[in-house]
């Protein structure tokens, strides 16, 4: 039996799933790594402008955990509820960020924050859901981890400048992104 044949037959649904779109993971690790270098190389910009760039991130990181979720929803046997829910809240954190620009210092720490949280809680709880079928999902908790943890550092320590906001979203997209990436070797290997 090959590889590929025996990885069909005895792989769970969710695991073959994610397995076939692996790319998705790899994306969302990429947008997250770039995001975070660029925010590195230009730290003096105004927070305003650090606000639209990270809207755009939440939106585009948000989208591609619900395409990642919805690819896989015809089989219907395994829940993804996790990842709807982490690309929805990506996706209303970036509009929300559009939609008021000139949003103040603290309420962009606090909804940045609140985004990282609820995200980092939804990346582990998918991470718990898919420990039975995959072997790395270190990967997802360690992404979520970190997540949460970025956010309860926004929460407790609120007056932090500008720059050093952009130093923390920096290295979370950065370090999210490559565990993302990790991820997704993973499921590319397994799909194999």
């Amino acid at each position: 039996m090959t590889d590929t044949a025996s990885f069909a037959s005895t792989t769970p649904s969710l695991l073959r799933a994610l397995g076939k779109r692996w790319w998705l993971f790899a994306l969302r690790g990429a947008a997250g790594i770039a995001f975070g270098f660029l925010a590195l190389l230009w730290p003096g910009l105004a927070l305003l402008t650090l606000a639209l760039v990270w809207g755009a991130y939440a939106l585009v990181d948000g989208c591609f955990a619900l395409a990642a979720a919805m690819s896989g929803m015809r089989s219907g046997d395994t829940p993804r509820w996790w990842l709807v829910l982490t690309g929805l809240a990506g996706i209303a954190a970036g509009l929300l960020t559009f939609i008021w620009p000139g949003i103040t210092v603290q309420v962009l720490l606090l909804l940045i924050a609140a985004w990282a949280i609820v995200t980092g809680m939804m990346e582990v709880a998918g991470a718990v859901a898919l420990r039975k079928e995959i072997e790395g999902e270190i990967f997802l908790i360690l992404a979520g981890l970190i997540s949460i943890a970025f956010g309860v550092v926004i929460l407790g320590w609120p007056a932090a400048g500008a720059l050093s906001l952009v130093l923390l979203v920096a290295w979370l997209a950065i370090i999210g992104g490559a565990a993302y990436i990790g991820l997704a070797l993973r499921l590319r290997k397994l799909a194999r």
